[in-house]
């Protein structure tokens, strides 16, 4: 009995180094550390003062319900958008509230939160835009973190202030209207990924059920090529591996050989892309946030219809 159960382990110890781990193992051991790190790395890191810690959820309240020991809370829509015009956070705000986070300079600053990691990862967006690069996401968001059941907090985290200083804004990774424009047009050189749903990209629905930002016309921006963000994480909300990643996006011709420009409805979902793209596989990426909300209520600018619906109706 002893001895099947030695061969028995050792037979799974070979499936194991002959890379037949399970998919997330897999993907988890191949994912760059420098963007993505997984729940144990972090576990290990709590009490690391230079490492710090922030979750950006969507759902209301679920950060004072319990959140990873020592983590500070960023609003997605008041600390990192401007709360009157449409836009993201001006320098002297952000870096105002990434001070008071206890962040430096050197800090290594790790994202979480819900729904796949949306928001923590337009959360990276807006670091990298004021040029932190050390900004990593959570391999699994807080779903993974509670499944896992690892500890949680309900205690306010207060850190002494950082010194983060904003730097010049990295014009190259945010897009605009007449950037897009330009490449549908041809004028500029580029490949433009829709990551929306296949409904909403052939003009089926106008949004997801249940989301209030709309569009008055349905469809997508001409030339897009359409990966919707789910493809790239596993069932348990990981990512995939590298390879896998790039195989995924080179299928409709995302090779990192042109500049990418990714957009989805207000621009939460494309993060997520966004930094596939870029922080993992280490394309040249620009998000275009205005997306699909200013797109399809823009005046003068194309769309395509695969659905064949006009202002709403077929």
């Amino acid at each position: 009995m002893a001895f099947r159960r030695i061969l028995t382990l050792f037979a799974l110890a070979l499936l194991v180094l002959s890379g037949f781990a399970a998919p997330s193992l897999r993907a988890q051991a191949e994912l760059p550390e420098s963007a993505v790190v997984s729940t144990e790395w972090l576990a290990a890191r709590l009490d690391d003062p230079k490492v710090r810690v922030v979750e950006v959820s969507v759902v209301p309240g679920l950060f004072e319900r319990g959140h990873i020991p020592g983590a500070v809370n960023f609003v997605w829509h008041t600390d990192l958008v401007d709360p009157v015009i449409r836009d993201i956070a001006s320098p002297e705000a952000f870096q105002a509230l990434v001070r008071a986070a206890g962040i430096n300079e050197d800090t290594t600053v790790v994202l979480y939160g819900d729904n796949n990691n949306w928001f923590a990862a337009w959360g990276a967006w807006i670091f990298s835009i004021y040029g932190h690069e050390d900004v990593r996401l959570l391999d699994g968001g807080r779903a993974k973190w509670e499944r896992e059941g690892r500890a949680v907090s309900v205690r306010p985290t207060s850190h002494p202030e950082g010194n983060f200083t904003a730097k010049e804004l990295r014009r190259e990774l945010r897009a605009f209207l007449p950037d897009v424009l330009a490449v549908v047009k041809g004028e500029n050189e580029g490949v433009i990924v829709d990551i929306r749903s296949v409904a909403e990209y052939e003009g089926r629905i106008f949004a997801p059920e249940g989301f209030q930002e709309l569009a008055i016309r349905a469809g997508h921006i001409p030339t897009a090529v359409n990966v919707p963000w789910g493809r790239a994480v596993n069932e348990d909300g990981t990512f995939k591996s590298v390879e896998e990643l790039r195989e995924l996006y080179a299928a409709v011709g995302v090779d990192g050989s042109k500049k990418v420009y990714v957009y989805c409805r207000i621009g939460e979902r494309s993060s997520h892309t966004w930094f596939v793209l870029s922080k993992i596989l280490g394309y040249n990426v620009a998000q275009y946030d205005g997306s699909w909300t200013e797109w399809g209520n823009a005046v003068g600018v194309p769309i395509e219809n695969p659905a064949g619906t006009v202002w709403g109706k077929q």
